[in-house]
């Protein structure tokens, strides 16, 4: 019996020294082979790393929006408890005070969003040029560490309603995203920042460091195998030309209304212009943002409202060049049907003015002189042709018509808050005047691009794109292509959308705009050397002074450039919106403005103040 207590024993021992080996070995792994816990208090923490943001330029590479280093200052509290760092020293180098200090240093630490020993936001959005002093004592002050985040910068001044701009994401972004963005990252937020985010964004990072239990940094964890770089988003290069954007915004200086131009054979927006404007640095993510935004809206010329894309405007006589196309192709016109015309179109009780003007014997001389007599008339056989007791059907099928050139409907461009505008239909006039209780005199003022009929400066301009091309468009757009991108994201623009009128009904319609500019209204606002299509209109304004319109194409053959001009409370179009039009036609066209008259007339319109209010001195 003690034979086999003794043999028990020394088995109990030799299990106690193998486990006794095994446990030292297991040290030995953890404190000295395996690099990744230095110490039994070290932790791992997954640091994100950001991406760079996809830049924004113009159709010839310029830039229009980069990225600019911006820094967050992090604190670990234990670590910067621990070190009773100078205080009064930190704080005069940041530039804030004692109580700031304990404010951002304080959090309440029963929120589960901080911790103690990791760290937390304690000042953020230092600009680089404030940061570089802090950086190089930054070891004076243990507990603090600096992350590098990208905003935007802006190097013109221009454009600031297409290209938008960024902001922190909010609660319901972070929950709404699945996981796709945290706390502190940066999302598009208007424009094409916001319509291309997924494009211009990047994916990011992420760094695996491994920090000691007062969350001082001790190295990579595994020597970095676990990290992944952060991937930049797409430089996107737009059809914008930064020069005429530029222009555009300087002719519109105090001035209520909008231009936009586009390249026909594309649909590539060249310029868009809504004024009053604003510089677009005004509102990148800094502390003064919100002071700045506060501004601009409660500024009574409304400069944050996109009038390019939102405003909804009576086109005036501009319209007639469509109304023409239309009844050449439903057989009402032929190109040489005239009219006469005594002061106006008259029905009854019912009188439109026309002003006086010569002889109309065709088309081209209906839209050259702007007839009103000549459009309601042709406004009345439209909606009568399955009767006078049946202008539903009539009213439709104009509807129809203008419905395929893009009216009463988004267009589709590539930045958010676009306006459908509005086309009336025999529904609308049905719930307005009741069914069977009105006819085509109720709706007449629409022949002449007046009454209920109301269009986007874009849908203006994309109008004038669709007669240079005779009789199609491209949805007009800003984005030309994503560097690196193989995806397919912009195919979409690439088709071509038809109206219902046939190319040889274009002829006659581009022959009276061209006769606007050489001997009509227009006149004015002809340039030298190029032959330029445009209609004049003056829209009714019961608020005010009419406001001033234009649209054009240029040149005639093979047309590089449409354009669309409204200038509010302007009066007459040849007055402001068509002298705009040409001085923007030109300098696309020629880079330069030409001596004498022309640049008198672009002194004209630079010193033109239409708001009221002045500048302070």
């Amino acid at each position: 019996m003690q034979d086999l207590y003794q043999d028990r024993q020394k088995i109990l021992q030799i299990a106690f020294v193998i486990c006794g080996i095994m446990l030292v070995y297991q040290c030995f792994t953890i404190q000295v082979l395996d690099k990744s816990y230095q110490s039994q208090h070290s932790y791992r923490e997954a640091v994100t790393l950001y991406p760079s943001r996809g830049a924004l330029k113009d159709r010839s590479g310029a830039l229009m929006v980069y990225n600019l280093a911006m820094y967050d200052l992090k604190a670990t509290y234990n670590q910067v408890k621990k070190s009773q760092i100078d205080t009064a020293d930190f704080c005069m180098l940041l530039g804030i005070n004692d109580s700031i200090f304990l404010e951002n240093l304080n959090k309440d630490f029963s929120d589960r969003r901080f911790s103690q020993r990791k760290p937390f936001n304690f000042l953020t959005q230092i600009p680089a040029d404030k940061f570089a002093r802090v950086e190089e004592r930054l070891f004076q002050f243990p507990g603090f560490e600096s992350y590098r985040k990208s905003v935007r910068g802006y190097p013109a001044k221009a454009g600031a309603h297409m290209l938008g701009y960024i902001s922190e994401v909010n609660n319901g972004q972070i929950d709404a995203s699945e996981g796709l963005y945290q706390r502190g990252d940066y999302i598009g937020t208007s424009g094409l920042e916001l319509f291309y985010e997924s494009q211009l964004r990047g994916v990011r990072g992420v760094e695996h460091v491994l920090k000691d239990k007062w969350g001082k940094r001790k190295g990579k964890y595994k020597e970095g195998s676990l990290d992944v770089s952060a991937e930049s988003g797409y430089d996107l290069i737009t059809s914008i030309d930064l020069d005429l954007q530029e222009y555009g915004e300087l002719l519109m200086q105090h001035k209520m209304g909008a231009i936009v131009a586009i390249e026909p054979e594309t649909g590539e927006i060249l310029a868009m212009v809504s004024a009053p404007a604003y510089n677009p640095s005004v509102l990148a993510v800094n502390r003064n943002r919100k002071d700045a935004f506060v501004a601009l809206q409660q500024d009574s010329l409304t400069p944050l409202f996109n009038r390019a894309l939102m405003a909804q405007y009576p086109p005036g006589s501009i319209f007639k060049p469509v109304i023409s196309a239309i009844g050449l192709q439903e057989r009402i016109l032929t190109p040489q049907r005239g009219m006469t015309c005594s002061g106006g179109f008259l029905y009854g009780s019912l009188r439109v003015g026309c002003h006086g003007h010569g002889p109309i014997n065709a088309v081209s001389n209906a839209i050259q002189y702007s007839c009103n007599k000549y459009y309601c008339q042709v406004f009345k056989e439209m909606v009568n042709m399955y009767g006078f007791y049946y202008p539903e059907k009539g009213m439709d099928r104009l509807a129809g018509h203008l419905h395929t050139w893009g009216l009463g409907n988004r267009l589709g461009v590539d930045i958010p808050n676009e306006a459908a505008g509005h086309v009336p239909t025999a529904a609308y006039y049905n719930k307005k005047h009741g069914a069977g209780s009105w006819k085509f005199s109720h709706a007449v003022s629409v022949g002449i691009g007046q009454g209920e009929l109301l269009i986007t400066p874009l849908q203006m301009a994309n109008m004038a794109a669709i007669i240079a091309n005779r009789g199609f468009y491209y949805t007009p757009h800003f984005a030309k292509k994503f560097v690196g991108d193989s995806s397919s994201v912009l195919d979409k623009f690439k088709f071509r959308h038809y109206t219902k009128i046939h190319p040889m009904h274009f002829q006659p319609v581009v022959k009276g705009m061209e006769d606007v500019v050489l001997a009509g209204t227009g006149r004015r606002s002809r340039i030298p050397d190029i032959t330029m299509c445009g209609k004049t209109g003056t829209v009714e304004n019961n608020k005010g002074k009419d406001h001033s319109t234009f649209i054009a194409f240029a040149p005639k053959d093979n047309p590089k450039i449409a354009i669309a001009v409204y200038v509010e409370n302007g009066g007459y179009g040849s007055t402001y919106a068509a002298p705009i039009a040409s001085l923007m036609i030109e300098k696309y066209m020629n880079g330069f403005i030409q001596a004498g008259s022309r640049q008198s007339l672009e002194k004209f319109i630079l010193k033109a103040n239409l708001t009221g209010i002045k500048e302070a001195p």
